[in-house]
């Protein structure tokens, strides 16, 4: 397939690509910018296409993959996404957290009741929450996923209870 004839195969599935950007996105914006990185990826990566087979599948993959990692991304980098018209929650973003002497209490108590914990649960839940993956704290800890897993929510449900009064 020359390059031409994949290119207005491309364009041919443009309709449905579209409607399957906005499936994933729920946005318009988000949809047209999935669209063209994925036009891109697919133009970029035309070499990689094998000739006779699924075109359409090929190029929604491209997309469902795209979509999949740059979700993946925001999520790292945590970032805070304002639909508002206003941009209101994005603007008292700073303003809604807590600061100063109220926010170190609350800090030392959190911290206070994590000590209070037995290590047995304290141990695996300070290193997820330091951003270790459950396979590294098990294999640290030699202990089983499923163990760490178990450890971490009964962790996490014990602060729960006694620091019910910040819920």
């Amino acid at each position: 397939m020359t390059a031409m004839e994949f290119s207005r195969e491309l364009i041919n599935l443009n309709d449905n690509m579209e409607r399957f950007a906005r499936c994933l996105t729920y946005n318009a914006e988000e949809a047209k910018d999935l669209l063209q990185d994925t036009y891109l990826k697919a133009l970029s990566y035309r070499d990689k296409f094998v000739e006779f087979t699924n075109l359409k599948a090929w190029a929604f993959t491209i997309m469902k993959n795209t979509f999949i990692n740059n979700y993946r991304k925001s999520v790292r980098e945590n970032k805070t996404f304002d639909n508002s018209e206003t941009l209101f929650l994005l603007n008292n973003l700073a303003e809604s957290q807590l600061s100063g002497p109220e926010s170190e209490f609350i800090y030392k108590e959190i911290n206070n009741d994590l000590d209070a914990l037995a290590n047995e649960f304290k141990i695996p839940f300070r290193m997820h929450t330091e951003g270790y993956k459950y396979s590294e704290i098990a294999e640290n800890l030699n202990l089983k996923i499923g163990t760490v897993k178990s450890r971490i929510f009964l962790a996490r449900k014990k602060l729960m209870e006694t620091l019910n009064d910040y819920q």
